[in-house]
């Protein structure tokens, strides 16, 4: 006997937990990866090498509370500063894909000024510290 799918599925409640946890140690884990390579840089300074890791672990905080209600935008935000401090740290620099990158970054916390003002205020703070690592 042949069954016909269901369409209607509703997915208990328990499974949005599951996922907001997951969220929050795939987050965790992007920020580790960007700790790792901005203490790993030679080609940064050791003020700005302190400076990034002390955002960094402001976004983590600001990130893992935006997660509890937009995941996929805690995500994002954190893919972008990964992309972003790859662009920044590798040699040979390209200009063009850091602009690109931190595009990204700033675009992906917009709309999040009125709800998570420090979170936006670091993001913008990391970008820019990224933006001056090549000068």
């Amino acid at each position: 006997m042949r069954r016909e799918p269901s369409f209607a599925c509703p997915v208990p409640q328990r499974r949005y937990v599951k996922a907001g946890r997951e969220n929050h140690v795939m987050i965790e884990d992007t920020i580790g990866k960007i700790e790792t390579r901005i203490q790993n840089a030679e080609s940064i300074k050791a003020d700005r090498r302190r400076e990034l890791l002390e955002l960094l672990g402001t976004l983590k905080s600001e990130v893992a509370k935006l997660s509890q209600t937009h995941g996929e935008a805690a995500e994002s935000i954190a893919g972008f500063t990964e992309v972003s401090a790859h662009e920044a740290t590798r040699a040979p620099q390209n200009p063009q894909l850091l602009k690109l990158s931190l595009e990204g970054m700033g675009s992906s916390v917009q709309g999040f000024e009125e709800s998570h003002p420090r979170l936006v205020q670091i993001v913008n703070a990391i970008s820019n510290t990224l933006s001056n690592l090549g000068i």
